[in-house]
């Protein structure tokens, strides 16, 4: 009889689990760096390499700035398409 209950019961927690993820905001992302100014930085542009950006000449203007991981999969694929541009 005990055996039949386990799968049960781990059923019931997996429900559990999944019903309190669908209380949550998936627009709520916490982070550590919102409203966080930006670091300082001087890169190259990607289209112009001897041309150099940085955040004092990005002042005042929407940016975005791109970290790649080198585990992620999505950003290996989008890496050599950044290149090319």
């Amino acid at each position: 009889m005990k055996r039949y209950l386990w799968p049960l019961a781990i059923f019931v927690v997996v429900l559990g689990f999944l019903g309190m993820g669908l209380q949550l905001n998936p627009r709520d992302v916490p982070s550590p760096l919102i409203n966080k100014p930006a670091p300082a930085f001087v890169l190259p542009k990607l289209d112009d390499p001897r041309q150099m950006v940085s955040k004092d000449s990005m002042l005042g203007k929407p940016y975005l700035v791109n970290v790649f991981a080198s585990w992620c999969f999505a950003c290996g694929e989008e890496h050599p398409v950044l290149m090319t541009q």
